[in-house]
């Protein structure tokens, strides 16, 4: 059974990093002490020895281990034994070249349909969808596919953004983007505002968090869903 955490982002603005979470990751993780990072977004260019201390510092609160996935001599054999996989934030493009390199796409989906617990944040969470193509992320490598886990039935935006009537920003809007993506596709949308996240368990996926999520369907005029909604018929 799937059991998942998808979150759009590991810090809510004026917290510490995934400290809005702590108190869900401890009974999330409850089966396990060890938890496997997947550091391969590198965000802002850090090493992914420093980003595995970062996700550790958070995690110690809760009395559990990190251990980053590049410190095995294979990587795919250390989510083979995992119980427990967190894949960070950064680059969405960068964190999905890095899976299909190290040939870890198919493994960690097959692991996560058989129960495996996985949190995701940003571009891990990105990654959980059917593809990377509503990303907000700069494609700065080119991975071999934007095909993804396809864990869920869509795409997720995070950190989506509601367009600001008073800005003076000429750019397109999140929606907008969105809206220009199912000019091409079908795959519906999930627009996750900061601080919220999905729990998958099995075949039921439920919005958490204080936060509505806005939700994106070709053809069809955009609509929002309250916390604890289940989303069905996506």
């Amino acid at each position: 059974m799937k059991n998942l955490i998808i979150a759009s982002t590991s810090t809510v603005f004026g917290g510490k990093y995934l400290d809005y979470l702590l108190e869900t990751l401890a009974i999330f993780f409850s089966e396990t002490d060890e938890i496997i990072f997947i550091p391969y977004a590198r965000p802002g260019g850090i090493s992914h020895d420093d980003y595995t201390a970062k996700a550790s510092e958070a995690f110690k609160k809760i009395n559990k281990k990190i251990v980053g996935i590049h410190t095995f001599d294979s990587p795919k054999d250390a989510l083979l034994k995992a119980k427990g996989v967190f894949t960070g934030g950064g680059n969405t493009f960068v964190l999905v070249s890095k899976l299909y390199q190290h040939q870890l796409i198919e493994p960690l989906r097959d692991a996560i349909f058989k129960g495996l617990p996985y949190l995701g944040t940003s571009a891990g969470s990105n990654i959980c969808g059917v593809n990377i193509r509503t990303t907000n992320d700069m494609p700065i490598v080119y991975p071999p596919s934007f095909k993804t886990l396809g864990v869920v039935p869509f795409n997720i935006n995070p950190h989506y953004l509601d367009p600001e009537s008073n800005s003076k920003h000429m750019g397109e809007t999140r929606e907008t983007r969105i809206q220009e993506f199912h000019t091409q596709n079908t795959i519906p949308v999930v627009g996750l505002r900061e601080g919220s996240w999905l729990e998958v368990k099995g075949d039921t996926i439920k919005l958490k968090g204080e936060l509505k999520a806005r939700i994106f369907t070709q053809g069809k005029k955009a609509f929002e869903v309250e916390t604890d909604t289940v989303l069905e018929n996506l």
